[in-house]
């Protein structure tokens, strides 16, 4: 066991403390606290990693865990994993999100830039509790021991923890969850709560239902495999929807341009833009996902300039630098470019392809606040630079935060 001072909280939801020079990264802390760890990795020469089994000093802002399943007062391999910020009180969880998101940006990208992380609007997600950050979850997958007991993992582990309640969950998840309730031979169970149609519980994959599920989007709805993604968060998909409409400099768009939708997945963005700007405007979205490729052709059928591809985004803006002739080639100098990559980011080849295109403007949606600066000083190295970004908590009681940013070329 080991005293320490907690200092600033690290990506990842860890706070740092420091034992004899060495780094030591610690869950369950809040910057400003003194608590007893236990180490739970000593095998790295740079850093240690260890729980908080104690709390000595606690912080003004150290609240009661909104999950009982996951408090410190329970033994670390007890405690339910998806809630590590979950004994913080809400203010100060988005102050230490936005001094993450912060400290990327100067770091990884060389910008310094004040950042505040803004709560969802509660009309977008109505039955979500805002004051204790539950309520907002409508999809979620637990899993089952090999003794049948059914449970979220426990953090860092493939061990199952029984729980009693799932408090982040949205209440139609609560209420058909199976907990207490042996699964012998089940190996995952996903709880699914769609905008249009009842919650499911689905049990290694297999529904009894039709393929498809619905999503309403201020208006609109969008078809989806039943197992496809989607935005978790109750209002997630019309906060990004909003944000992107928003960060669009108008004066910048074109909409007879090669507009771009990068990693569209059921062509959500692209529908934002199309809501913005007119159902001519010309815009293709590229995911690699055959499946969402045929859905986001469907949402987008009634534009009639939007075209919905296939294929790896990387793979796709080659042969696009490669391929086009002059005429469109052309056009992507007055193009909008909207990328929503997966949580590592999209990656120096990605930004460099789409820098060599020379759009307009660009507007990415990130969920990684490091693969986001990453990506940003890789478009800055490129003769593009950050004119504004948002953010949003749509992860409460985790340390995950969502943030939008528009890019433009430096001219």
């Amino acid at each position: 066991m080991l005293d320490l001072d907690v200092g600033r909280m690290a990506h990842g939801g860890v706070a740092v403390a420091r034992h004899e020079g060495r780094v030591v990264f610690v869950t369950d802390a809040i910057p400003g606290e003194r608590v007893r760890v236990r180490v739970s990795d000593a095998r790295k020469d740079r850093f240690w990693r260890a729980e908080t089994v104690e709390v000595l000093d606690a912080s003004a802002d150290r609240r009661e865990h909104v999950w009982a399943e996951a408090s410190v007062d329970r033994d670390p391999e007890r405690r339910a994993g998806g809630a590590e910020f979950g004994h913080i009180r809400m203010p100060r969880q988005r102050a230490l999100k936005a001094e993450v998101l912060t400290e990327a940006l100067e770091r990884f990208a060389g910008i310094e830039r004040a950042v505040t992380v803004q709560v969802v609007d509660p009309a977008l997600a109505p039955g979500t509790d805002e004051d204790a950050g539950a309520g907002w979850r409508t999809r979620l997958r637990l899993h089952v021991d090999d003794d049948g007991r059914v449970g979220p993992y426990a953090a860092r582990s493939h061990r199952v923890v029984p729980v009693t309640d799932l408090p982040l969950a949205v209440g139609e998840l609560r209420n058909i969850a199976p907990l207490g309730r042996p699964m012998p031979g089940a190996s995952s169970i996903d709880l699914i709560a769609p905008s249009r149609g009842d919650a499911e519980l689905i049990v290694d994959g297999v529904s009894a239902n039709e393929a498809l599920v619905y999503e309403a989007v201020e208006g609109r709805t969008f078809q989806l495999d039943r197992g496809g993604f989607w935005q978790v968060h109750r209002g997630a998909a019309a906060t990004l929807s909003r944000a992107v409409r928003d960060l669009i400099d108008g004066d910048r768009f074109d909409p007879a341009a090669a507009n771009l939708d990068l990693y569209g997945g059921v062509g959500l963005l692209a529908a934002a833009v199309g809501d913005r700007f007119g159902e001519t405007v010309r815009i293709t979205t590229v995911e690699a996902d055959p499946r969402a490729t045929d859905h986001a052709a469907a949402n987008l059928a009634e534009w009639v300039g939007a075209r919905a591809e296939t294929g790896r985004v990387d793979r796709w803006l080659e042969t696009f630098d490669t391929t086009a002739d002059r005429s469109l080639r052309a056009r992507t100098t007055a193009a909008t470019v909207v990328l929503d990559p997966p949580r590592a980011g999209a990656g120096r080849a990605v930004v460099e392809r789409l820098a060599r295109l020379r759009p307009a403007q660009l507007i990415y949606v990130a969920c990684d606040p490091v693969a986001l600066a990453r990506d940003l000083g890789t478009f800055r190295e490129h003769g593009y630079e950050l004119e504004d970004l948002q953010a949003f908590d749509l992860f409460p009681n985790t340390h995950h935060v969502e943030a939008v940013a528009r890019l433009a070329a430096i001219v």
